[in-house]
């Protein structure tokens, strides 16, 4: 069964979202209108808030997941940018951005932190552990990681 959900997040850097798939090995395809998804509504799950049947499937940009059959599409929303997903098991997106993109969501926490860090002038050194966890620190002064 497909669903079209908004991905829990507030994007307001597409740099830091760049560098976040990156890190993931995600590709960001710019001024891409349109992402994979099923195709088709099927149940009656309610839509994203702002999102009407006839917009499923547009988009203003799309990141597209290795071995996974559907995108992520990203929408321009004034100053921010929403991220909308087909979260349908089939699809492929949760294996590798994690459940409810955790994955994806950690990733462009890390990225607009470092870039907000070295903005400011901070050094940034990440360290990451066998579990999965990153630890982030930020310092005054230094070189950045």
């Amino acid at each position: 069964m497909s669903h079209i959900t908004k991905i829990e997040i507030e994007v307001t850097d597409l740099t830091a979202l760049k560098a976040a798939c990156k890190r993931l090995s995600l590709q960001f395809n710019e001024n891409q209108l349109t992402y994979r998804w099923y195709g088709s509504r099927v149940g009656n799950d309610p839509l994203p808030e702002g999102i009407a049947v006839e917009d499923l499937g547009k988009c203003d940009h799309a990141i597209k997941v290795p071995g996974a059959s559907y995108e992520i599409g990203i929408l321009k929303d004034g100053n921010r940018y929403r991220l909308l997903w087909d979260s349908w098991t089939s699809g492929g997106l949760e294996q590798v951005i994690g459940k409810n993109a955790g994955l994806l969501k950690q990733a462009y926490g890390i990225e607009k932190t470092k870039s907000e860090a070295r903005r400011k002038g901070y050094s940034l050194y990440e360290t990451r552990h066998s579990n999965g966890a990153i630890t982030l620190k930020v310092s005054l002064g230094g070189g950045a990681a």
